[in-house]
């Protein structure tokens, strides 16, 4: 794959995952649209360790680093949610909670 296909990859990637983030009311969707983000990251890690002059592999080290990040805060994230819809009832993000005690 040419770097220019992989650019245009991560740049399609990272525009979804923002759009989503700015979009979405339910917290679930912002989640998977800030893991769109991440991958278009690590696309565009691997496709420069790829295509540069990297001996040490910078690259390809630095998705693994971006990857367990991802595990990390999508683990902590659904625990937080989790306990929210608990609490709440819902998961979306505009709803006040005030509204829910009543």
């Amino acid at each position: 794959m040419s770097a220019q296909v992989a650019v245009v990859v991560a740049s399609v990637l990272a525009g979804v995952g923002v759009y989503g983030v700015l979009a979405r009311r339910n917290a679930m969707l912002v989640l998977v649209a800030l893991e769109l983000v991440l991958l278009a990251a690590g696309v565009l890690l691997v496709t420069a360790g790829a295509h540069g002059p990297d001996t040490t592999a910078s690259g390809n080290v630095l998705t693994l680093f971006v990857i367990t990040i991802a595990a990390a805060e999508v683990v902590l994230a659904l625990a937080v949610l989790v306990a929210a819809y608990r609490a709440r009832g819902h998961v979306d993000l505009d709803r006040p909670a005030d509204e829910d005690a009543r």
